[in-house]
């Protein structure tokens, strides 16, 4: 008896000494990763942006897409209350991770755009082009789709009106339906299109839409609600609650 309570002792002693060994391999592993891994996602960010900005080469090597974007892209800060540029609250500031805190953000009022809360300050980005001038304005959006939220970038020309590009860089729609939103045929459907028309937001994702229109989009062909999300966050983030005093008072220009 004794024999078997020392040898299952052995065995629950090596058991808990290679655990412990691996979760400390792993940790390490994590912690190690860690720095890559941000490097990894700002850099991503950063690739996102500049197709948004339409400075984008397929094949650019991360040295240049870093020397591209600090020579061609500044990031900014708007108040949405007002439209206007603020510095930024922090140093590691981040809207997304503000508009969780009821501190730094505020509820958002008769909009089904699939999220509770807004961040005060937002980030935005100005692409200039070689003789310094601002030639486009990338906005963060985020919206609902068919099964969670989805996240892009929508590039402007600058005044602050006319679409350029909606780039998907983050979704979990349906592949070959929602999933389409990352599709480069549906994307170029945008390029020229207005948000407003006499001043109020006119943007429009439907089916069958006349590509004469300049106020509409060809909805996503079997994906009503992941169209309708696009149609939301863009009328969203364009109103009144989200860039629409900044895009009124084109701040940029002063």
């Amino acid at each position: 008896m004794s024999a078997k309570k020392e040898s299952l002792g052995k065995t629950v002693g090596i058991v808990v000494a290679v655990c412990l060994v691996c979760s400390i391999v792993v940790s390490g592993a994590a912690v190690g990763l860690r720095s890559l891994q941000e490097t990894n996602a700002a850099l991503d960010k950063k690739s996102n942006i500049l197709t948004a900005a339409g400075l984008y080469e397929v094949g650019m090597s991360n040295n240049a897409i870093e020397s591209t974007y600090s020579e061609r892209v500044e990031q900014r800060f708007v108040d949405l209350d007002n439209g206007a540029f603020v510095e930024a609250p922090s140093e590691d500031y981040d809207m997304y991770k503000a508009a969780k805190v009821t501190e730094t953000s505020t509820k958002v009022e008769g909009s089904n755009v699939g999220f509770q809360r807004r961040p005060d300050v937002a980030s935005v980005y100005l692409v200039r082009n070689e003789a310094g001038d601002v030639s486009r304005i990338i906005l963060p959006v985020h919206g609902s789709g068919l099964w969670d939220l989805m996240y892009g970038f929508l590039a402007l020309d600058a005044d602050g009106q006319t679409v350029r590009e909606l780039i998907y860089y983050q979704q979990k729609e349906t592949p070959g339906l929602g999933g389409e939103v990352q599709n480069p045929a549906w994307q170029a459907k945008w390029d020229g299109k207005e948000l407003y028309e006499n001043g109020e937001v006119a943007i429009r994702v439907v089916k069958n839409a006349n590509p004469s229109n300049p106020h509409t989009i060809d909805a996503l062909s079997g994906a009503t609600l992941t169209s309708n999300g696009v149609e939301n966050t863009v009328r969203y983030w364009v109103g009144e609650q989200g860039f629409g005093q900044f895009l009124k008072k084109q701040a940029w220009r002063s």
